[in-house]
């Protein structure tokens, strides 16, 4: 992909538009999870990286690095786990959940929050920028949790064909995140998804349902996953998906 080292994308690297297609070295020959180094945050990248398995993940001192995790960590709508005091939670009505209406604040929050053991994020500026230019496009969403008006929590991630790819989390209130995921996940199942890749495990995903789930066997259902993309929608419009029109709440 080039001999770019410095930190973050490749600055050199063709754009690729939506429209275009990189093909990156097949995760199932990677010894690791490291699949490929360099190159861009373009909307085509990201979205060839996505629909072969590969997501970036990196420090920001480091080159842009595109990873495929094995073993995979999945929710599917069989899986998908409320616990009763989130019920309780959602019974009382507390936080009001909302759709795409406030991503650049999200994914800023998600920003914000420290990976477990460590003391920066992974989300930089690049990552921001690239991902809202998706949100624009169409492709990437957000789920958010209000508490008498001020966003307290929620959630982002990519929805191609029937899988939801998860990115990241973030809460300011107790719980906040979780109202917002389950929320999502639960539209997202109502709405045909066949699972929600969330690409490695925690303890916090796997109380909400997650398993793991090896490399190999992952790859394929996400090739089954995306094969029904043309029918979701070809514009913008479309693909934000009826699924957040028909928004239901958890009782």
């Amino acid at each position: 992909m080039g001999y770019w080292r410095g930190p973050g994308p490749d600055p050199h690297f063709p754009y690729l538009t939506e429209e275009e297609r990189f093909t990156f070295p097949d995760p199932e020959h990677c010894d690791d999870w490291i699949v490929a180094v360099g190159g861009n945050l373009s909307p085509g990248m990201l979205l060839s990286a996505y629909e072969q398995g590969i997501f970036p993940w990196y420090n920001p001192e480091d080159p842009l690095i595109w990873q495929s995790p094995d073993p995979r960590f999945v929710i599917y709508p069989e899986t998908l786990h409320i616990s009763e005091s989130m019920r309780k939670i959602f019974k009382k009505g507390m936080f009001t959940i909302r759709f795409d209406t406030n991503f650049e604040e999200v994914i800023h929050g998600c920003g914000s929050v420290p990976r477990p053991g460590q003391g920066g994020t992974w989300i930089t500026d690049d990552i921001i920028e690239a991902y809202t230019r998706l949100h624009h496009l169409g492709w990437a969403h957000s789920a958010e949790a209000y508490l008498e008006g001020e966003l307290v929590g929620g959630c982002y991630g990519l929805r191609l064909g029937n899988v939801f790819c998860g990115e990241s989390m973030f809460a300011r209130y107790p719980n906040a995140s979780k109202a917002a995921f389950l929320t999502l996940a639960k539209n997202l199942f109502e709405d045909g998804l066949d699972f929600i890749d969330c690409q490695v495990p925690t303890p916090h995903l796997q109380s909400l349902g997650g398993q793991e789930l090896d490399r190999s066997s992952f790859l394929q259902l996400l090739q089954k996953a995306l094969s029904v993309r043309e029918i979701l929608g070809r514009d913008t419009a479309d693909r934000r998906g009826s699924w957040a029109d028909r928004y239901t709440e958890i009782q």
